[in-house]
């Protein structure tokens, strides 16, 4: 690979990642992967107005994330496609790692036992 191939693969990675870097658009997919919902539907679910939902699904449509469809007179949303419900799953993973990490190095800080990561279990030599 070029040094050009790399960084426009790269690119494209963080112009991914922005287009989810944002709260309410985490909360959309997440919605989003039980199957497709109108505006409405999600405006329910976030407890967000209309312009706001709009807003945040046009930015997941142009950056490909979801797929809009028509039916009759609503608009459906969709996750384009479904590997990105696994990546909300591996991202919960990391970040459940991290707090429990979090925990322990403070339950350490203040002296007291903890629970060890659950990849990582304690041995009873203590290392």
């Amino acid at each position: 690979m070029t040094a050009t191939t790399i960084g426009d693969l790269q690119t494209f990675k963080a112009a991914f990642f922005k287009a989810l870097a944002h709260p309410a658009r985490i909360r959309i997919l997440e919605i989003l992967i039980s199957g497709e919902h109108s505006v409405q539907q999600l405006q329910e679910a976030l407890g967000l107005g209309q312009s706001a939902v709009s807003q945040q699904l046009t930015v997941l449509r142009m950056s490909n994330i979801v797929s809009a469809r028509k039916v009759g007179v609503s608009v459906r949303y969709g996750l384009r496609d479904p590997l990105l419900a696994d990546l909300l799953a591996v991202a919960r993973q990391i970040f459940d790692n991290h707090l429990v990490g979090t925990g322990d190095m403070l339950r350490h800080l203040r002296g007291k036992p903890g629970r060890r990561h659950r990849h990582a279990p304690r041995t009873r030599s203590g290392s």
